[in-house]
């Protein structure tokens, strides 16, 4: 099967026990460690790294056992500079590509699916992506 890349605010919603969306992000985690090799990369481990004090506590909440930890790819690199492109040529008035760009453009070159509970804004620059949110 193929790899799932996991979005922080999956991951925030499990570590913060978010009263809304903490049952339905640790069942689609579980679900998709079932057949799948969990994915993250330096985005979504900064982000997640927010609410930490310590290097140790993040780590314990992203233990490697069962996230593979992998670089941006160059060519998602390039393709999330693409993507921004179109968003300020859309009138967006974000000054440097979002985090969410760099996370959807390694998940679409990789050819990994992504768990997020944010499908519009992946699907809109990614539209081939495979994404499992919440309907």
């Amino acid at each position: 099967m193929k790899p799932v890349l996991v979005d922080s605010n999956v991951v925030l919603d499990v570590v913060t026990e978010d009263p809304e969306w903490a049952a339905w992000s640790s069942a689609a985690l579980a679900r998709c460690a079932d057949d799948a090799e969990l994915v993250i990369n330096p985005i979504v481990y900064a982000e997640v790294s927010i609410g930490f004090a310590r290097i140790e506590e993040l780590e314990a909440a992203l233990p490697a056992a069962w996230f593979r930890r992998e670089d941006l790819p160059w060519e998602a690199a390039f393709l999330a500079g693409k993507c921004f492109l179109r968003y300020r040529r859309r009138q967006g008035t974000r000054r440097s590509p979002l985090p969410d760009v760099y996370i959807g453009a390694h998940a679409a070159i990789r050819g990994y699916r992504l768990l997020t509970r944010d499908a519009a804004r992946f699907a809109t620059y990614f539209p081939a992506l495979e994404i499992l949110a919440p309907p």
